[in-house]
C-alpha cells in the first residue's frame, strides 16, 4: 500500500464512530462494549484544506470549574459524607470520542405541540395561552384533567387529575384548588405490572419523541400508582437529569405526569475527556468535606502526653484517672485530637459502567445537557445508582466567579460584622442597659455605648472564639449589660450597625 493510500485510510479511520460505553461485568473481568456515535464530533485530523473551526467559548458551570458531580433525588451522597468516597473501576473504561456537543433549549412551544401531548395523555381542548403557559384546564367543578406548559423552551410540562373540586372561580368561594402537578390521593387498588405502566406510557413518549428513551417502572407510590421514569436520547447520546416522568393509576391511565416537551438543540462542540481521567477528577472532589460542628478539642493536648500505639508509652485505662506515672523512653508530642469520624476511612465503591452521555447543568443561569461520564455505581448491600462528572475538558471550562469585595468595616466596628441590636431595658437607675441580639455560638460578644446629649448609640463588636475551627451556624439570643455615664432619661437609643432607633423592651 502506498504511503498516500495509508495516510487516506489513517484519516478515514480518525472520523469513524467510536465505542462511546462499556458494561463491566463485576467479578469475572469480562466486559461488554457498546458502540454508540457521538454526533457532532469534531476532526482534528482532518483534511489539510478544510479551515479549522473557531475554539468555542468557555463553559462556566455554575457547580464550579472542576465539572462537578451529579446524583439523581434520593441516591446516595457521591461524596460519601465527611470521610469521602473512592470509586474503583471493575474493567478497563472506555476512551469515548474526542468531542461532544452541549445541547441547550431554543424557540417557543407552538400549540400545536401541546395539541399533540394532550392526545397522547386523553385530555380534550385545545390549550389557551395564559401568560407565558399554554394550559388546558377542567371546567365547572374542576373534574378531570389538567396540562400546563411553559412557552419558553424546554417547554416544562405538568399533567394531573383531579376528581373534583373547586377550579376557577369556584376556587375563591370554596376550598383552595390543587396546585399545577399535584393530584388527591388515591383511591386504592393494586398498581398496574412493570410492562403494563411501560405500555400506558408509550403514546406519551411518543408524542415527545422520546419513544427510544431508556424507561424504567420498578417505583411505587401510594401502594398503587406506578412511576414510569423515561431518560430521554439527545443527539444519539443518553441524558441524565433531563427525565419524563408519569404516573400510572390502577386503571392503567396516567394520572399525573411532568418533564420537558422540546427537544434542546445542539450547540457548541467541545474537547472531551476519557472516562478514566473523568473517574480520576471524580474521586479527586469525592475526597469529603471532614467533620463540622461545634468544638473539638477544648485545648490542644499538652505536650508530654502519651501517644497511643507508639512503642514506650502507656495509655491510662478508661474509667481510672490518670495520675501521671512516668512511661519509659522520651516524652512524645500528643497525639492529634480525633473523632470517630475522623478516623473511618472513605467509602468503596465500584464502577461496573460507564458511557458518555449529556447531564443537566447550569450554566451562566440556563439550563443545558452538557457532555458528561455517568458512571454506574454498584455498592455493596445497596441499589446501583448513576453518578456523573463533566466530560468537557478542562481547559474550556471557565473559573468560578469571583464573589462581590466585602467592604472593609470602620476602624471602630472591628473585623467582624456588627450585630443589629434587637431591643433593650433599662435597670432600676437608669444607668444599666440589658442589650438584646442575635449572635452565634462560636464568638464572643462586647456590648459598648456612646453618649450625646441627644441620644445613646450602641455597638457590637464580635470576636470569633477559635478562627480556624469550622463552625456550625446556629443563632442564638445574646444579652448583655453596659453601664452609661448617667442615667438615660428621654434620650433614644440607636442601633450603630444601622442607625436606626431600638425599641425599649
Amino acid at each position: 500500500m502506498s504511503g498516500t493510500e495509508n495516510g487516506q485510510r489513517r484519516r478515514r479511520l480518525l472520523t469513524a464512530s467510536v465505542a462511546a460505553g462499556v458494561l463491566l461485568a463485576g467479578g469475572g473481568g469480562v466486559y461488554l462494549a457498546m458502540a454508540a456515535t457521538a454526533p457532532g464530533g469534531a476532526t482534528p485530523g482532518g483534511a489539510a484544506d478544510t479551515p479549522r473551526a473557531a475554539a468555542p467559548p468557555l463553559l462556566r458551570l455554575e457547580s464550579g470549574a472542576d465539572g462537578g458531580t451529579g446524583i439523581a433525588p434520593g441516591e446516595p451522597d457521591p461524596g460519601g459524607g465527611p470521610n469521602g468516597t473512592v470509586y474503583t473501576a471493575k474493567g478497563p473504561l472506555p476512551h469515548g470520542p474526542s468531542s461532544a456537543a452541549v445541547h441547550r433549549p431554543e424557540g417557543l412551544v407552538t400549540s400545536a405541540e401541546v395539541t399533540r401531548l394532550a392526545e397522547a395523555l386523553g385530555i380534550p381542548g385545545s390549550p389557551a395561552l395564559v401568560g407565558d403557559v399554554w394550559t388546558i384546564r377542567p371546567e365547572k367543578d374542576g373534574t378531570g384533567a389538567r396540562l400546563d406548559v411553559a412557552r419558553k423552551a424546554p417547554g416544562n410540562w405538568t399533567y394531573s387529575w383531579y376528581d373534583g373540586g373547586p377550579a376557577g372561580d369556584a376556587c375563591l368561594k370554596g376550598k383552595a384548588c390543587p396546585p399545577p402537578g399535584e393530584t388527591k390521593p388515591s383511591p386504592g387498588g393494586s398498581p398496574v405490572s412493570e410492562t403494563a405502566a411501560k405500555a400506558a406510557a408509550a403514546p406519551v413518549l411518543k408524542a415527545l419523541g422520546q419513544d427510544d428513551a431508556k424507561v424504567s417502572a420498578t417505583q411505587v407510590m401510594n401502594g398503587s400508582v406506578r412511576v414510569v421514569n423515561a431518560d430521554p436520547v439527545v443527539g444519539g447520546l443518553p441524558t441524565y437529569g433531563w427525565s419524563t416522568g408519569l404516573h400510572i393509576g390502577p386503571d392503567g391511565r396516567p394520572v399525573a405526569g411532568s418533564g420537558m416537551l422540546k427537544d434542546p438543540a445542539k450547540g457548541d462542540t467541545y474537547p472531551v475527556i476519557g472516562a478514566k481521567k473523568a473517574l480520576a477528577e471524580l474521586n479527586e472532589a469525592s475526597k469529603g468535606t471532614g467533620p463540622i460542628g461545634i468544638g473539638g478539642c477544648a485545648t490542644d493536648p499538652p505536650a508530654g502526653v502519651p501517644e497511643a500505639g507508639k512503642p514506650g508509652t502507656a495509655v491510662p485505662d478508661v474509667g481510672r484517672p490518670d495520675l501521671g506515672e512516668p512511661t519509659t523512653g522520651a516524652s512524645t508530642p500528643g497525639a492529634p485530637c480525633e473523632s470517630i469520624v475522623d478516623m473511618a476511612p472513605p467509602e468503596q465503591v465500584p464502577v461496573t459502567g460507564a458511557v458518555l452521555g449529556l447531564a443537566a447543568q447550569d450554566v451562566a443561569g440556563e439550563r443545558l445537557l452538557v457532555p458528561a461520564w455517568l458512571f454506574t455505581a454498584d455498592p455493596a448491600g445497596a441499589e446501583p445508582y448513576t453518578v456523573t462528572r463533566t466530560a468537557v475538558a478542562p481547559e474550556f471550562l471557565a473559573p468560578p466567579a469571583k464573589p462581590s469585595p466585602t467592604p472593609t468595616p470602620a476602624p471602630d466596628e472591628g473585623t467582624s460584622p456588627a450585630r443589629q441590636v434587637e431591643s433593650y431595658r433599662t435597670g432600676d437607675d437608669g444607668r444599666k442597659l440589658t442589650v438584646t441580639f442575635w449572635g452565634g455560638v462560636c464568638s464572643d460578644y462586647t456590648v459598648t455605648a456612646t453618649e450625646s446629649a441627644d441620644r445613646v448609640t450602641l455597638r457590637v463588636k464580635e470576636t470569633p472564639i477559635d478562627p480556624g475551627r469550622a463552625c456550625i451556624a446556629i443563632a442564638v439570643e445574646v444579652k448583655k449589660t453596659v453601664t452609661l455615664d448617667g442615667p438615660l432619661g428621654d434620650r433614644p437609643v440607636v442601633d450603630g450597625a444601622s442607625g436606626e432607633a431600638v425599641p425599649r423592651h
